[in-house]
């Protein structure tokens, strides 16, 4: 009898098939397919708007590999980039053969021009982020913080009373919301969101979501 070393090797996983047993996650989406130019550009602003990530088009919501036309797709890719993301978004495309099935792999780096925009379902150019394994609307504050981030990072921050409670908030609860910081200390919210995005451009907070919910924390390393 003629033994295979595959009988006591298991076969090496390929680069997709490591991916796809993560899951979608923060940087990480499958498509089954892309019959929709502006809804990939959604995805693609989601990525380049948070910390890049992957789509990998040929594959089911449940991990499965359908394959795809990978022309086609790559198209429609190129499609989305070109007309439905302003500015428009890069990407790397990788074309892969798993059991000759193909799949495509567009790879999203984080942008360096935030915000970026795609159209939502009526038309509208909105910005989109990645929070776990969807795509949500940007909040405002975050929009505002990306415009500032483009006139240059320079604050100065004067320590008054909204300041001062801010941080004090911080100390207590860990994280805060937009209206707990504006109801309390009984300032508009156009100031709120001020004295919020300066502290995030001088690297001293964050912005986590709980239920699609912004929410602001100090950010790790950093001493308040």
């Amino acid at each position: 009898m003629v033994l295979s070393l595959h009988m006591f090797w298991p076969r090496k996983k390929s680069h997709i098939e490591t991916l796809i047993e993560q899951g979608e996650n923060q940087h990480l989406d499958f498509k089954f397919a892309v019959n929709d130019s502006r809804k990939i550009a959604r995805s693609m602003v989601a990525f380049a708007n948070s910390e890049g990530g992957t789509l990998l088009i040929g594959v089911k919501d449940n991990g499965s590999i359908a394959g795809v036309r990978t022309d086609e797709e790559l198209h429609m890719v190129e499609t989305a980039a070109s007309l439905y993301t302003r500015p428009e978004v890069s990407f790397q495309s990788i074309q892969w053969n798993i059991n000759g099935k193909k799949v495509l792999e567009v790879i999203v780096l984080p942008g360096e021009h935030k915000p970026y925009l795609a159209p939502d379902e009526k038309g509208r150019w909105t910005a989109w982020i990645r929070n776990q394994d969807r795509n949500i609307l940007a909040p405002a504050i975050l929009i505002e913080f990306w415009k500032k981030q483009i006139n240059g990072p320079q604050v100065v921050i004067e320590m008054g009373i909204p300041e001062k409670l801010l941080l004090r908030m911080l100390e207590t609860q860990g994280m805060v919301s937009l209206e707990e910081f504006t109801q309390l200390i009984g300032i508009s919210r156009r100031e709120a969101s001020r004295i919020i995005t300066d502290f995030m451009l001088l690297g001293m907070l964050e912005c986590r979501f709980q239920n699609d919910k912004p929410f602001f924390c100090r950010k790790p390393g950093n001493k308040l």
